[in-house]
């Protein structure tokens, strides 16, 4: 725990806030939920429940305690509802926006639902938050946003062409942060996430996310797919870091560039197949039926981005932020939690 972000935890505990959370019932959204409860904070969630679950909720409530859950109240209402949006929005001092469709191949399959969910979605929360008077507003976009422009590590202000509907819906909510801030002074920042992992991410469905789909392969001895050759390279980020970003974002003092965007990552990188290796590794000593186990490789997916590596500059000298857990921790912790909720 860096010192910008104990001095945070310190006066939120000193002086409590109400957060309005969307997507609290999703990955990064419950992680969050789960810390802001446990630093005393008052939270308004929303969440349609499209791509979040109950059983997060429900880790989370088992988590802090039931005095602690008294201080969240749930919203079972939909981004893309802008009257419910701002219902949700009143009376609330921070607003922390994690709802989103995610996934480049989702995206790919229905680029229109990614448009009217992300942009038009993310649009009724900063109307709500500009509405509601909120001090800030710190919304999720994408690493993805970076396209086809070759530079490593990615700077915030270089990007390229964007390769997929998701990555254009991320950049088109980029532009209108800009332009809401400059235009309504309203307080926003865009938090480009890197390939974030950890406990409470779900190995189901299609688009599901590739640690803990090739973690439930390998305890239930299924093959385990890479798209490509495993010389992909992402620069992967624990939870952990991506929970204290925001909260980094949301209370650092006085106002911050308008609009701003912030690269929310390690500022490292791993190929698939040096990935693949650790998660192996860390399974085995419990699981030995995975030792020799190998991957499959298929063929690269659609507007996959070869290599991504952020350069996390921005955030330290804006926020304060300095990564705290490791990709090696990190894989042990999600590891331990995978390994009780996936047997």
């Amino acid at each position: 725990m860096t010192d910008a972000y104990a001095g945070i935890c310190e006066d939120l505990r000193a002086t409590p806030k109400t957060w309005l959370l969307t997507g609290c019932a999703g990955f990064i959204g419950a992680n969050i939920l789960d810390t802001l409860l446990g630093l005393g904070q008052r939270v308004v969630g929303v969440d349609n429940f499209a791509t979040g679950f109950q059983a997060n909720l429900d880790n989370v409530r088992a988590n802090v305690g039931d005095d602690a859950w008294t201080r969240f109240t749930l919203h079972q209402s939909d981004i893309r509802d802008l009257e419910a949006m701002h219902t949700a929005a009143t009376g609330v001092d921070l607003v922390l926006h994690q709802a989103a469709l995610g996934s480049v191949p989702r995206s790919v399959d229905d680029p229109l639902t990614s448009h009217v969910v992300n942009v038009d979605g993310t649009l009724n929360v900063m109307i709500a938050a500009r509405d509601a008077g909120v001090s800030r507003m710190v919304w999720a976009s994408s690493s993805s946003v970076y396209g086809d422009d070759p530079t490593l590590p990615k700077v915030e202000d270089r990007i390229g062409n964007p390769l997929s509907p998701y990555a254009t819906t991320k950049r088109a909510c980029e532009l209108y942060a800009r332009v809401f801030a400059q235009q309504y002074d309203l307080q926003l920042v865009g938090l480009r996430y890197f390939n974030v992992f950890g406990p409470m991410q779900t190995p189901d469905g299609p688009y599901a996310a590739v640690i803990p789909r090739w973690t439930q392969a390998l305890l239930r001895d299924e093959p385990v797919y890479v798209f490509g050759d495993g010389e992909t390279s992402r620069d992967f980020t624990y939870i952990q870091n991506v929970v204290e970003l925001n909260l980094l974002a949301a209370c650092a003092p006085g106002p911050l560039p308008p609009g701003v965007v912030i690269n929310g990552a390690l500022n490292d990188t791993t190929t698939l197949n040096e990935l693949y290796a650790q998660i192996r590794a860390t399974l085995a000593p419990r699981h030995p039926h995975v030792v020799d186990k190998a991957p499959e490789y298929q063929d690269f997916r659609k507007g996959d981005v070869r290599h991504s590596n952020a350069d996390i500059t921005r955030a330290r000298e804006l926020l304060g932020y300095v990564p705290s857990v490791s990709v090696a921790e990190g894989i042990s912790r999600a590891m331990a939690w995978y390994e009780a909720n996936l047997l």
